[in-house]
């Protein structure tokens, strides 16, 4: 049946061409008829009607071959480029050599200028016809102008372009109004019939002038710096800011306009992406038999998923909560057809279970990341996090110490830096044991990695804010003046697969995150790149510092040194010596303080192991 409609739409088209053709000699053979029989003209033509009639006709059927040779008919004109035009082009100039092709060959004797007049004719008319019609469709179904977003385009290179083609679609919602380019050469020029109205930095003025709803970003190869300083530029206006896929996507003709995105939160940090060497880490795990506690985590599921790229010869995944290890269970198996995986449900804190684990799979490389890490909820239970942070960590370690694991890698944080909290101070209390170990183990490597607020984790405040923004506010921020350093998931979780490779034990690792973040600052943007008004439309309310949270994170603490690794952006902090038989005291003491459930006296002990500890506690 398609293929029937399609002949039919074929045939149909060719008729209408035909009738075009026809139309043409007919007004070729008036128009030189009209013109000779002026009595001044110099030259009079007389045509015979017959050998007319036989030259319009060979003229149709040459112009019809050439046309379906160049493959006109198979074009869907309500969707035509400029190529397709060019097609048509060369289709009437093959139909006219053939045509002067079987003239010469069978001698068809007729005027040459009525031969080319209609050629004339013909080309213009089959032009006109398809762009009359391809004008008048998209007319009607693309609706009124004003029902489509009143649209700037950000960029008048190559993504321009084809996002302006993409605009003509009728599907399309978005009506181009003006473009910005900051290249001298395009001011005032048009791309698409598009004017190139000013500078980037011209925007908010240009907005306001001329009504602009939406502001699309056409750069995609554009640094993070130069995106963090347009989308700043753009968050002085009301709009809502899109953007585009990378280059790539535009290499491989992807439907941009159709994958325009809202703005990541992610391209308001001002820096870019810090990638790292997969071929080291590709040694280290291919092959090995590699566990992952707390792997239904979002730090932990991406881990998997990082480390389920290089072929490892099995991946043992550990988490108490079954829903989310089902989830990672399920991705990996979609996506990793031979993997060889195995899911158990189980506590770091059970020191029995996860002996058993390891005796099971005798795992080489164990990357820890099971942790309670809410600041507030560990305020108020204080002995919990010391049973799953403290004590689960320390049997993991000793574990993974007494089994001859080659690589133990605990995923830190910059809370552990002089913490007010007791979540950053346990934390800081798994560096210590991570360095007892490194110092008591003469065959595993033992190293902490730390890094600040993970951008889309679990308990993340960017998330909290999207949410906030689409229930219409308000957001909530703790405080004016509270900033914070960011990272991407798949960032730290490159960062320890990486430590790993260049580890020798004891190291913590730490990240060069650039310039730490206004939390106030981000909220702002976050409301204006999604087209509202901070504080009118969307409000602004601040809680409160809550229990055991600072306006600041460090990175690292100031008794540690700082030395440079392979990589610019990984840094190593000074080893600190443990008194090995003080602190296995400590540990069993303030253990046994967290069992018997006593918060008051786990604090007061946490104190003591950590001296760095200044808890700070405030009542919301």
């Amino acid at each position: 049946m398609e293929i029937l409609m399609n002949h039919k739409r074929t045939i149909l088209l060719a008729m209408v061409d035909t009738i075009a053709i026809v139309f043409s000699c007919l007004l070729s053979y008036f128009a030189i008829t009209f013109f000779s029989e002026f009595e001044n003209e110099v030259l009079v033509i007389n045509l015979n009607v017959q050998k007319t009639m036989i030259q319009s006709a060979l003229l149709a059927v040459c112009n019809l071959v050439g046309m379906w040779t160049c493959g006109v008919y198979r074009n869907i004109w309500r969707y035509a480029s400029v190529k397709d035009f060019v097609k048509l082009v060369f289709g009437v100039m093959l139909g006219t050599i053939l045509y002067y092709i079987f003239n010469f060959a069978f001698s068809v004797s007729g005027s040459d200028i009525f031969a080319v007049m209609s050629i004339m004719l013909t080309l213009i008319s089959v032009v006109v016809l398809r762009m009359g019609y391809y004008y008048i469709y998209n007319r009607l179904t693309r609706g009124p102008a004003a029902s489509r977003t009143r649209t700037l385009i950000v960029g008048g290179g190559e993504a321009c372009h084809r996002i302006l083609e993409e605009m003509k679609k009728p599907e399309s919602k978005y009506r181009p109004i003006a473009i910005v380019d900051d290249d001298p050469v395009k001011q005032r020029r048009k791309i698409n019939d598009i004017l190139v109205s000013g500078r980037i930095s011209d925007i908010p003025e240009i907005v306001e002038q001329m009504r602009i709803k939406t502001i699309l970003m056409a750069i995609p190869s554009c640094s993070s710096e130069e995106k963090k300083r347009i989308l700043n530029i753009c968050s002085e206006t009301m709009c809502e800011v899109k953007t585009i896929p990378f280059l790539h996507d535009l290499m491989m003709n992807a439907d941009l306009l159709g994958q325009a995105q809202s703005i990541n939160v992610e391209d308001l940090l001002g820096r870019d992406v810090i990638n790292f060497d997969d071929f080291e880490v590709n040694q280290l795990v291919k092959d090995k038999v590699c566990m992952v506690t707390g792997g239904g985590g979002s730090i932990g599921s991406e881990l998997c998923r990082q480390i389920a790229k290089y072929s490892p010869k099995k991946l043992i995944i550990v988490d108490i909560y079954e829903n989310n290890a089902y989830d990672i269970q399920q991705e990996l198996l979609a996506n990793y057809t031979d993997i060889d995986l195995d899911v158990r449900i189980a506590s770091v804190r059970d020191y029995d279970k996860m002996k058993a684990l390891f005796e099971m799979f005798k795992p080489e490389l164990v990357y820890h990341a099971a942790a309670h890490k809410h600041v507030p909820l560990m305020e108020t239970s204080p002995e919990e996090a010391i049973k799953n942070n403290v004590a689960g960590t320390y049997n993991v370690a000793s574990l993974a110490n007494l089994f001859g694991v080659r690589k133990f890698v605990l995923v830190s944080t910059d809370k552990a830096v002089n913490p007010t909290n007791v979540m950053g101070a346990t934390k800081r209390c798994c560096e210590m044991i991570v360095q007892y170990f490194a110092q008591k183990s003469t065959f595993t490597e033992f190293v902490a990695v730390r890094f600040g607020n993970v951008l889309g984790s679990n308990g993340s405040v960017i998330p909290l804010f999207e949410k906030q923004i689409a229930s219409g506010g308000p957001i909530t921020v703790t405080h004016p003046d509270i900033i914070r350093y960011f990272m991407t998931i798949p960032e730290a979780v490159s960062l320890i697969l990486q430590a790993g490779t260049i580890a020798r034990g004891g190291e913590i690792f730490v990240l060069d995150m650039g310039e730490p973040v206004k939390i106030l600052s981000l909220a702002e943007n976050l409301i204006k790149l999604h087209g509202k008004e901070p504080y009118k439309d969307i409000d602004i309310q601040f809680t409160g510092l809550r229990p055991g949270e600072k306006l600041f994170e460090e990175l690292l603490m100031s008794e540690e040194g700082l030395r440079e690794t392979a990589n610019k952006k990984i840094f190593i902090g000074k080893q600190i010596e443990i008194e090995e038989e003080s602190f296995v005291e400590s540990i069993e003491r303030i253990n046994g303080i967290a069992k018997a459930n006593n918060s008051g006296a786990v604090v007061e002990e946490l104190r003591k192991l950590v001296p760095t500890f200044n808890h700070v506690v405030l009542n919301k």
